[in-house]
């Protein structure tokens, strides 16, 4: 079938059913009897001549560190969401934490002629912001700040120091951080500078040698956990940058022979379901992750629509989850 078929069966003009396939106005009568023959006989539109017609391919791209996390999941279904309200695809390429291949799929995302796209962001290298300057469709950054770029980001500095704040109001003192690499600066940098400075402007610097850099790992977590118990064996708290890394030294320390958190307390960031499930539960700051996606979406509409002009940069807020790893002192 084709607009002709459609118009005739609807008894309207082949244009009343060209502004309803690209929601243009037509009258509310006409817009129904369209819909119920497109519903009747299942009609799909030629997405190849749309794209001919519009210049338009409706997909956007999107290109996201890795999958095994419940953040991404978060943020990938908020994009999702709002993607398909608005008759859009996505496409998902991972990059498995590695820059080079982040670069590759920009490349390729522009070339490919998708309508935007979505970089669900860690680090920007000179080669990042050489790419993202030449890209000729619209990008939206999510999980960090760009100056110059539209962007969805976290309080990550306000949720290290909310976090440090809980530590010390429950009386712990000698407290750690188990972070990752500086290069990440929402996560690598600003969760441990709110850290850092609420423990200085409570007299507590930060001992050099106490934060000590992992990956994004359980196992990471587990062995740089090792490392720091070793090195200050009277820590009585620790910070971790993900609740995965968190997990991963609340192990160490029960192979250990600690008790968390008579001994040591453990808290971390995003509030993943391992945090929930895991005894005790594991205090995290809780980002909004869907939102933040659905930020995104909304976004990138909005500048392939031509109605957003400004470069806009929207932080979402924090939220503090209480359980039992970071009980004890402050309460005996």
């Amino acid at each position: 079938m084709n607009i002709g078929d459609i118009a005739e069966m609807a008894g309207v003009s082949r244009a009343a059913v060209s502004r309803y396939l690209n929601n243009g106005y037509i009258s509310a009568e006409k817009r129904e009897r369209i819909r119920r023959v497109i519903e009747e006989t299942g009609y799909q539109p030629s997405v190849m001549a749309q794209t001919l017609r519009t210049k338009k391919t409706k997909l956007i791209g999107v290109v996201l560190p890795r999958i095994n996390s419940d953040a991404i999941a978060g943020v990938v279904e908020g994009i999702g969401a709002v993607l398909h309200d608005a008759g859009y695809d996505m496409l998902l390429a991972t990059t498995d934490n590695v820059p080079e291949k982040e670069l590759d799929y920009l490349r390729i995302f522009a070339n490919r002629r998708v309508d935007g796209i979505i970089l669900i962001a860690t680090v920007f290298t000179k080669e990042h912001k050489k790419i993202l300057k030449e890209m000729a469709v619209p990008i939206v950054i999510t999980g960090q700040m760009l100056q110059g770029y539209p962007s969805v980001s976290h309080e990550n500095y306000e949720a290290g120091a909310m976090l440090t704040r809980h530590l010390l109001g429950r009386g712990y003192r000698k407290i750690g951080y188990l972070g990752v690499m500086k290069e990440d600066v929402a996560v690598g940098q600003r969760r441990c500078e709110g850290c850092a400075d609420t423990l200085l402007a409570a007299g507590i610097p930060m001992q050099a040698g106490m934060h000590v850099t992992a990956d994004f790992s359980a196992e990471a977590g587990r062995e740089k956990m090792q490392k720091l118990l070793s090195s200050f064996p009277e820590i009585d708290a620790v910070i971790c940058a993900t609740d995965e890394i968190a997990f991963g030294a609340m192990t160490y320390l029960k192979e250990a022979g600690k008790r968390v958190p008579e001994d040591v307390a453990v808290a971390g960031f995003d509030d993943d379901r391992i945090a929930a499930v895991t005894t005790p539960g594991i205090t995290s700051v809780r980002f909004q992750y869907r939102k933040s996606g659905e930020c995104s979406a909304g976004l990138i509409l909005d500048l392939i629509k031509g109605t957003e002009h400004t470069v806009k940069e929207i932080r979402l807020g924090t939220e503090l989850v209480v359980r039992g790893s970071t009980t004890g002192k402050g309460d005996t």
